[in-house]
């Protein structure tokens, strides 16, 4: 029970990856609050991991392009529990569309959610953690944001090199208050957003896999178990690939 009595906000957790996260802090302890875009969605996974963990839950409804929704988010957690420990910033879009197609709208869209809602949700809980003196930020990154993309566009590929750049920066700002900020960069996962693929791109990723498979929502889970926990209380400004040796740097 690693986490016990901490509280971990994870954004986007209503399924995929996020919900993963959750389901192993729960695990391991923690209250957990799972918030998702869909009310429904968020509530359900709350529920399901309440049943199975017997561990304290709570599920909101955010929006991370409004900052408005963060900051009730925040104010949420704080007013049930009086401190937020962990933010695991998971809540991300990919489109697959080409270069010469993205409409100033999609690539609003997407750099609104995966990069804006990164920065404005770390905002919202920098105060809170450095008067804490203590507190663990996880920004989920991708393959993408280091080599350009393998099958997601643009907008996708630089949204996730602004993660890895964010990730940086908040880790020097918090570093003196005992915060640590990092990063887990994914390859191709096996979620549903992954599942949109054209087979035969996925088919590619596999051969060109050294590992020869697609992660799971559990691996990446695992990493960050590692990274949110004391045993890596000395890490921080780290980007973590877990892509099954597609990039080795």
């Amino acid at each position: 029970m690693k986490f016990k009595d901490r509280i971990a906000i994870i954004t986007g957790s209503g399924q995929g990856i996020g919900k993963s996260i959750a389901e192993r802090l729960a695990a391991e302890g923690a209250t957990v609050v799972i918030s998702d875009v869909s009310y429904s969605v968020a509530t359900q996974t709350a529920k399901e991991i309440e049943r199975v963990f017997n561990i304290k839950t709570r599920s909101i409804k955010t929006d991370v392009r409004k900052k408005e929704d963060i900051q009730n988010l925040v104010e949420f957690v704080i007013s049930d529990f009086g401190h937020i420990d962990i933010l695991v910033n998971n809540a991300g879009i990919c489109y697959q569309t080409k270069v010469e197609d993205i409409g100033e709208g999609e690539w609003d869209e997407v750099m609104d959610i995966n990069l804006k809602g990164v920065f404005f949700c770390s905002q919202a809980v920098t105060s809170i953690m450095k008067k804490q003196h203590q507190g663990r930020i996880l920004n989920i990154a991708s393959l993408a944001g280091k080599v350009g993309g393998l099958a997601a566009g643009a907008h996708y590929a630089a949204s996730k090199a602004g993660v890895i750049c964010l990730t940086k920066v908040f880790a020097k700002e918090l570093a003196p208050f005992g915060v640590t900020v990092n990063a887990i960069a994914p390859g191709f996962v096996n979620t549903n957003l992954t599942k949109a693929f054209p087979p035969e791109i996925i088919k590619n990723y596999e051969m060109n896999c050294p590992l020869g498979s697609l992660a799971e929502p559990s691996d990446i889970a695992e990493a960050a178990i590692f990274l949110l926990s004391d045993g890596a209380k000395y890490i921080t400004g780290e980007i973590l690939d877990v892509n099954g040796g597609v990039l080795m740097d």
